[in-house]
């Protein structure tokens, strides 16, 4: 047991060594004085959309976690000798716990990314290596503080509530540390994304398609607010997203843990998947630490190589955690399958997402023709992406079971799947580095065009953007992955909720031959769609408003175009923020509500089991959520690195380069703005939808019961 210590250790190391990077990068360079005015407007509206945002966010989750005590204290029962009075107040309070800590996440990564763009730009004066050096290293401690909350906040929660007395209890109490986490985590994702791509749609079609002026032009309104939504969008929502991941997966682990604890009481198998994140941390930090860049070299081969050197060292550090903790070869067998799983995934969403690799040149040769050729290529490759997501999902599920099943154990094949589902998260910190040095370097190459910086220096930035929106993309793959593997365990974990709660009759079988259940699954692919099309349509919506303010601000202002007059950024960010928020509100609300009317509606008939219902849509929805995900990032992905690619000068027709100002050019940002909405939306909002599934049913199973 001397090992958990590993955990308190490891998330102050986590936190001092981001306190570290984080001086590392304030300390640098931020560049002319008017890249540093651009960088503080930039500033100035991201600070005030999460301001906006998180006080809408906190509201709802009061109440929410209000609902959550006074429903579980009524209408539920004793667990453990716990009644339900206290039951009820200790989810809540976990509830507000995990949506604070959540929030929190969110914040810092959308700060330090703000900082850091400018530091980036600078850099890219001097050189790659010292760009990409400052770029990683800015989204490394938003990375590295978010894993050591996740953490920390998990651990603590469960000592908190007498984890140490009663370990076998501690995990069902603290499921609404998850549900809050996963809950903020929707609202900050979803109002992010509806913004970003409302701004970045309002941007390219007002400014590349009609004006004809370059992306990133200080003429364009709209362009402040596209930046401050690289922020919001990738950073505050992704950083809330992979925080709840962690969290809620974690818990679902230690839940699992539960049933071969009862046969051994042993409480190894609960704090388990505590110390395998841990060892994780320290892997990832090492990852950081030996990436160096080199001039004239793909920066994705730095980031590549660091990359490797953590997944070695999250292998070793998976081998001490089990032959010390639970002393049984296919159990770490499990956890390498998840640990290379997250390779797969990395390889697999860079053959789809970068310019060297087929089906982003397949879009950009359909380019030529115009934009339907160019959109139907990109629905195709995005299609085809679900191939390669099933197959590695359900690969390493099989692997994953079938280790766990030879330990001989009780239930080791579900443990096995959450095993792998841990080994899956050690890299995570090393994951939100890569994500966060999109937005980085995104932001970097804006404030470099607004600054009329040019030459050397613009290539740098623009080799950096291009590698951005593959990281980026990898980090969507690795939460959807790490998504479809946590399914299992967490869809398990809900059947262990209710076996618990009804001992006299355990659920362990979905029938699907039941009315119920077939409804059930019915309705969880029907929210999975609809969701979907409440994001998509707000995106188009919001950015409908950015379009015509941009438009209004030329035509009643020809001195913009002339470079004469400064436009009005703020009334910009002012208008995408408003509508953004405006319409995040209803998606979420059905996000929460399905699974509440399906179990306490099927409760209410008599004859029908509402918790296999509830089963049903939460399993079939989570199934279709991860393909339709799969479908969106992807697809979006390859769309926008088509438009890098043409916008590089590497597509040709007759010896004549289609560059900028092409025919080809405007099909592919046609195309890259219908792939915005898909990626950066609805894709990365359903990761969180299947999760905030399983963590709600979590939560109020005692209300299907």
């Amino acid at each position: 047991m001397e090992i958990v210590w590993i955990v308190p250790i490891s998330g102050i190391v986590a936190v001092l060594f981001a306190a570290y990077l984080a001086k590392d990068v304030l300390s640098r360079d931020a560049g002319t004085p008017k890249m540093q005015e651009i960088a503080n407007t930039i500033l100035e509206g991201a600070l005030a959309f999460i301001r906006r945002q998180y006080r809408t966010i906190a509201i709802l989750s009061v109440f929410t976690a209000v609902g959550i005590g006074v429903l579980v204290g009524v209408l539920g029962a004793a667990e453990g000798g716990v009644s339900p009075f206290e039951i009820g107040w200790r989810t809540a309070v976990a509830f507000l716990v995990g949506a604070f800590c959540s929030a929190v996440s969110g914040a810092i990564a959308m700060y330090i990314s703000v900082k850091a763009n400018v530091r980036c730009a600078a850099a890219a004066q001097k050189g790659l290596r010292e760009a990409i050096d400052v770029a990683l290293r800015g989204g490394a401690v938003s990375g590295f503080l978010i894993v050591a909350l996740s953490l920390l906040g998990v651990a603590g929660m469960f000592y908190a509530f007498g984890g140490a007395a009663n370990p076998e209890l501690a995990p069902h109490l603290i499921v609404g540390f998850g549900f809050g986490a996963s809950f903020v985590a929707l609202f900050a994702q979803l109002g992010g994304g509806i913004y970003t791509k409302a701004a970045d749609m309002g941007a390219d079609l007002v400014g590349k398609v009609e004006a004809g002026i370059p992306e990133d032009d200080p003429r364009n309104a709209a362009v402040i607010a596209d930046l401050v939504g690289d922020n919001v969008g990738d950073c505050a929502g992704r950083g809330a997203d992979l925080f709840e991941s962690t969290a809620a997966e974690n818990i679902g682990a230690m839940i699992l843990g539960i049933t071969v604890y009862l046969v051994t009481k042993n409480p190894v198998w609960i704090l388990f998947p505590l110390v395998v994140r841990s060892f994780g941390i320290f892997a990832s930090m090492v990852g950081i630490l030996m990436v160096r860049g080199r001039e004239g070299q793909n920066p994705m081969d730095a980031l590549n190589r660091g990359y490797f050197v953590a997944v070695a060292l999250s292998i070793g550090g998976m081998a001490i955690s089990v032959f010390t903790m639970l002393n049984n070869p296919w159990l770490f067998v499990a956890g390498v399958v998840g640990i290379l799983t997250s390779v797969v995934v990395v390889y697999l969403t860079q053959y789809y997402t970068e310019g060297r690799y087929k089906p982003v040149q397949q879009i950009a040769e359909a380019s030529k023709t115009g934009p339907a050729t160019n959109i139907v290529a990109g629905v195709a490759v995005g299609f085809e992406t679900t191939l390669g997501t099933g197959l590695v999902i359900g690969g390493a599920l099989l692997l994953a079971y079938w280790a766990g099943s030879n330990t001989g154990l009780a239930g080791g094949g579900v443990f096995g799947t959450a095993v792998a589902t841990m080994g899956m998260l050690m890299t995570a910190a090393y994951i939100l580095a890569e994500d966060t040095f999109g937005p980085i370097t995104d932001n970097a190459n804006g404030i470099i065009e607004m600054a009329g910086v040019g030459g050397k220096v613009r290539d740098v930035t623009d080799s950096l953007d291009a590698v951005g929106n593959t990281t980026k993309a990898l980090t969507k793959g690795y939460a959807m992955v790490s998504a479809g593997l946590a399914a299992f365990l967490l869809f398990q974990a809900y059947l262990d909720r209710v076996s618990f709660l009804r001992p006299n009759n355990p659920l362990h079988v979905v029938d699907i031959a039941r009315v119920e259940v077939f409804v059930g699954a019915i309705l969880g692919v029907m929210l999975v769609f609809l969701f979907s099309s409440m994001a998509i349509r707000a995106v188009g919506k919001t950015a409908a408003k950015i379009i015509e303010e941009v438009r209004r601000q030329f035509r009643e202002n020809p001195g913009i175009m002339k470079g004469t007059v400064r436009p009005d950024y703020a009334r910009a960010v002012d208008i995408t923020a408003a509508a953004g928020l405006r319409e995040m509100v209803v998606p979420g609300i059905l996000a929460v509500g399905m699974p509440v009317v399906v179990g306490v509606g099927f409760r209410l008939v008599p004859g029908y089991d509402s918790a296999m219902a509830v089963a049903a849509l939460l399993m079939v929805g989570t199934i279709a959520g991860i393909m339709l995900a799969s479908f969106m990032n992807n697809g979006g992905g390859a769309w926008d690195n088509a438009k890098k690619m043409i916008e590089a000068g590497e597509l040709k027709e007759g010896g004549k380069v289609l560059g900028k100002g092409s025919l080809c050019h405007a099909a592919a940002v046609v195309g890259d703005t219908v792939g915005d909405p898909f990626k950066d939306t609805a894709g990365p909002s359903l990761h969180v939808l299947v999760k905030l599934l399983s963590t709600i049913t979590l939560v109020l199973a005692v209300l299907f019961v």
